[in-house]
Formats: C-alpha cells, sequence, structure tokens
C-alpha cells in the first residue's frame, strides 16, 4: 500500500538532508586525523590510504544493492537501518585498538551509509517533481557537499585537545536525532516496487567493486602485488558475471538498457569524476597542510571553508543553470573550475606558500563541484522510470563514492609510489659513505609513510632537519603525481561532456522521450 505525499514540506527536505549529513560527515571526518592516526599506529602510507577510502569503498560497493532493497522494501526502512547502524561502527572506529581494525570499523560504517544514503535521493526523486525536484537535489547536493567538507573542521578543531579516535564520535548526536526524525517525518512507502531483489546480482556488484578499490590500492606496494592482482582478476570475473546477469535476469539490479541511455552514463561517468576529484583534493590536502606548511589540525581543517562556502552558494545557483542553459553547459562550467583548482595545486602548492594560494584552490574547485553537483545527479534522476529512481539514486551516490574512493586510492596509491621513489633517490644522493650508514631497517622505515620519518626523526632528534627536509621534497613529488593524475582525469571526463553529452534542446527531447517509454515501465 503506497502513501501518496501531494505536499511534502520543508521538515521531511531537512531530515533527508540530515540523514545524508551523518553519512556525508562520517565520510571525511578521518582525512584530517590520517597523520595522527600515523604517528599513534606508526603505520605505512597504504594502511593510511585504506583509513582514507574505507568508508567510500563500502559505501560505493553496496549503494546499487541497497538501494535496490529500498525500492522493494521500503525506503524508510532501509533509512532508519543504515543510520542506526552507524552509530555501531563510529563506536568501533572511535576506539580501535590497531589499524587494521579502524579499516573494518571504516568500512562497516560505509556498508550502513550504503543503506540509508541512497535512499535519501531515491525519496527526493519520488516526492518532488519538476523544478522542486531539481532545487531539492540541488540543496542536498550542496549541503550534502559541504557539510562533508566542514568534516575536517570539525575534527581538527577536536584534535587540539582529544586523540584521534573522538574525530569519528562526531555524528553520534546527529544519528540520534536523524533517527527520531526519520521515524516521524518520512513516509513509509512511495512509489516502491512489487518487483523482485536480484540479490545475486547485489552480491555481485558488492564484491566487484570491493575488490576494484582494494586493487587499486595495493598495486603499488611492491610485497601486495600479487594480492593485487588476484583482487584484478576477481574484479574482472565478477564484473562479466554481473553483466551478464543483468542481461538475463528478468528484473536486473542495474537496468543495462536504461543505463545505455546517453543522458545517463554520461552524467554517471562525468559525477564520478568530479566528485572524486574533489574527495581526492580532500584527502592529499590534508596531508600537504599538516605534514608540508606544518599546520595544525584547526588551522587544516579550517582551510577548507572557501570550498565550503563556495558549494553552498554555488549549488542552487546551478539548478537555475540547468533549467536556463542545460545539463551539458552546467557540467562542462562546473569542469572548468575544478581544472584550474588542480592547476593551481600542481603549480602554486610549495613548502611555504602563504594561505590565499590554498584558499584559491580550494574555492575553485567548491564552485566546480558545486556546479557540476546537480546536473551529474539531477540527469540520472530525470532519465528513468519512477520504479527505478532507487538505481538512479544509487548510481548517484555511486558517483560520490566510488569516484572518491577510486580517485582517492589513485591519488594515495601514486602519492606512495613518488614519496617512496622519491625518498630512494634522496638517500642514493647522499655521499656514499653516508649512505652506507643508514641501514636497510631505517630505509624501510623512511620510505614507508611521511609519518614514519617524522617518528624515526624523533628519535633521532641529530638527523631531523635533514630527515624532514627529505620527507617534505619526497611527499611534495608524489604529491605532484597526484595532481597531474586529476588533471587528466578532468580533461578526459569534460571531452567526454563535451562531445557525447546532448545540448540543451537535445537533452529535452531526449528525456521527452524516456519518459513516453516509461509511461508503460513494467511492473515484473
Amino acid at each position: 500500500m503506497e502513501k501518496q505525499v501531494d505536499n511534502p514540506g520543508t521538515v521531511v527536505l531537512a531530515t533527508l538532508i540530515l540523514v545524508a549529513a551523518v553519512a556525508n560527515l562520517n565520510l571525511s571526518v578521518a582525512n584530517v586525523a590520517l597523520p595522527s592516526i600515523g604517528l599513534a599506529f606508526d603505520t605505512s602510507q597504504i594502511h593510511l590510504n585504506l583509513v582514507a577510502v574505507g568508508y567510500s569503498l563500502g559505501l560505493a560497493a553496496s549503494v546499487l544493492w541497497f538501494g535496490a532493497i529500498g525500492d522493494r522494501h521500503g525506503r524508510k526502512l532501509m533509512l532508519l537501518a543504515g543510520t542506526i547502524l552507524a552509530i555501531p561502527a563510529s563506536i568501533l572506529a572511535g576506539f580501535a585498538p590497531t589499524i587494521e581494525i579502524l579499516i573494518l570499523a571504516r568500512i562497516i560504517g560505509g556498508l550502513a551509509a550504503g543503506m540509508a544514503f541512497p535512499t535519501t535521493l531515491a525519496l527526493i526523486a519520488a516526492l518532488w517533481t519538476g523544478y522542486a525536484q531539481t532545487r531539492s537535489i540541488a540543496l542536498w547536493s550542496g549541503v550534502g557537499a559541504a557539510i562533508a567538507s566542514l568534516g575536517p573542521i570539525i575534527s581538527g578543531y577536536l584534535l587540539l585537545f582529544r586523540p584521534w579516535g573522538s574525530v569519528f564520535l562526531i555524528t553520534l548526536p546527529l544519528a540520534f536525532i536523524a533517527i527520531l526524525m526519520s521515524w516521524k517525518y518520512i513516509p513509509s512507502h512511495v512509489n516502491e516496487t512489487t518487483a523482485p531483489v536480484d540479490n545475486l546480482g547485489g552480491l555481485l556488484s558488492l564484491i566487484m567493486l570491493g575488490t576494484l578499490v582494494l586493487a587499486i590500492n595495493l598495486l603499488p606496494v611492491p610485497q601486495e602485488l600479487n594480492l593485487a592482482l588476484i583482487l584484478v582478476v576477481i574484479t574482472l570475473a565478477t564484473g562479466l558475471f554481473f553483466i551478464i546477469r543483468q542481461k538475463r535476469v528478468k528484473n536486473p539490479l542495474f537496468d543495462l538498457k536504461v543505463a545505455s541511455r546517453r543522458i545517463f552514463w554520461v552524467a554517471a561517468t562525468a559525477g564520478i569524476i568530479v566528485f572524486g576529484s574533489l574527495m581526492g583534493a580532500m584527502y592529499i590536502g590534508q596531508q600537504y597542510l599538516q605534514n608540508v606548511l606544518a599546520y595544525s589540525t584547526l588551522e587544516a581543517g579550517v582551510a577548507i571553508l572557501p570550498a565550503v562556502v563556495f558549494m553552498v552558494v554555488v549549488a542552487p545557483q546551478s539548478a537555475k543553470l540547468v533549467d536556463s542553459h542545460g545539463s551539458r553547459f552546467t557540467l562542462l562550467s562546473g569542469y572548468f573550475f575544478c581544472l584550474l583548482g588542480f592547476l593551481t595545486m600542481l603549480f602554486l602548492w610549495k613548502e611555504g606558500i602563504p594561505y590565499w594560494m590554498v584558499g584559491l584552490t580550494y574555492a575553485l574547485i567548491g564552485i566546480g563541484v558545486g556546479l557540476a553537483g546537480t546536473p551529474a545527479s539531477h540527469s540520472l534522476t530525470g532519465s528513468v522510470p519512477v520504479q527505478r529512481v532507487g538505481m538512479a539514486s544509487g548510481t548517484a551516490d555511486l558517483q560520490r563514492d566510488l569516484g572518491g574512493a577510486i580517485m582517492t586510492s589513485i591519488f594515495g596509491a601514486l602519492l606512495t609510489a613518488g614519496y617512496a621513489r622519491s625518498f630512494a633517490q634522496e638517500i642514493s644522493g647522499l655521499p656514499p659513505e653516508k649512505e652506507a650508514q643508514i641501514s636497510a631497517s631505517v630505509v624501510a622505515t623512511l620510505q614507508k609513510s611521511f609519518s614514519s620519518a617524522q617518528e624515526l626523526a624523533r628519535r633521532y632528534p641529530e638527523y631531523a632537519t635533514p630527515i624532514m627536509n627529505a620527507a617534505k621534497n619526497s611527499f611534495l613529488a608524489g604529491e605532484h603525481w597526484a595532481h597531474l593524475a586529476g588533471i587528466l582525469a578532468i580533461l578526459l571526463g569534460g571531452a567526454l561532456i563535451f562531445f557525447m553529452f546532448p545540448k540543451k534542446e537535445e537533452e529535452r527531447e531526449l528525456l521527452q522521450k524516456y519518459q513516453a517509454q516509461d509511461a508503460t515501465f513494467p511492473e515484473k
């Protein structure tokens, strides 16, 4: 029995944004704490990468499956279940005794978000129509991205006087409020399907996306190469089985016919790149600010405020831009500003730079994501049948989370490889008599991560200055590799949008065509 909601109010939208806020904050709180976590566990850069990406991994791997379950069994139920599960996941992360348990807790938290987060967009698509829907998505996208960006600010303040685990407890009060508001204000059933869920396809998608992200993280680590290659094989095999399954099953988890629509797949790809660029920039940036510029945790968190401000200001305007100029123009505008942001990182971010160079970078990226976020999400929900909004919302979340997981993994892998290679060159450039004095274990420690080099410098203060100078130079070398990868991804994504995404009139005609086709969408 479906409940009809003729005029969903502001409270309903605020509740959905609050639920999304729990997921968004949990996504970003770890970044500013990474240097502290590295020191606390004396861990490698690859472990830090997994802490940063673990949440996105769990979320990206599960959103399609959990979105479909919400479509069938009740979006309100999934929203509540995910928000409730976020509470023990956050507590486990906050008090994790080892780096491995911390990574596991982050993945569980991501799975919890996979239940709740896609439901928020699915409900917006089901409750609102026309410009009201576009505006609601713009607020959901802009405020959500801004809240994610606030995570490092709050974390940075807490880390001034609390241990690293406190950052994972930030969302607990919000989660309790979100549960109460969801129970009271969110309708139980709105335009849900009676078709069965493709659970086998869901399991395949979870394995495929999870192993893909893990493989990217492990590939640059020589001692983990065999495991990484095994994960690549599993990714390819499950991906092939997933496609075969989706073509044959009566009610596919991911309708390949709908996904092949030009507006859908181009928007999905564009969103993966632009949201991934934001997450990757935040991940690299927080470490750069603390490791190279010696910012405090609070200063590093506050440094991203321009991104927050511009995303909040620009996102509602992007809805108007989509309405007046079309999604293609708005997407390309967002990509242009993201490209400028990465160029400033590549050419301006060095040791000892003034803050305005950092603030300029975050402002440009904030404008870019604020502009591109709305059309990237709106194009997905507007090009599918209402019974498939779970698939559309899952894909929209996949843009953010798979994009964040992949780009952060690629950036982290390049940072790890570039850092290790540069430090090896620093050591080999020493006079032979000094190089001979450095044992193999010390070399391995220096190359493991910036925090490991920092800890070694504390143990041997007489060598602290050359160690830290070499560590900063090596970090900058790895960072430049990551920025070049970001620029390349944005250029490729911009070319895809320019040549493949329809202009305004053609977009309108295609959407009308899709709506006519979907008027008789079968309930299987």
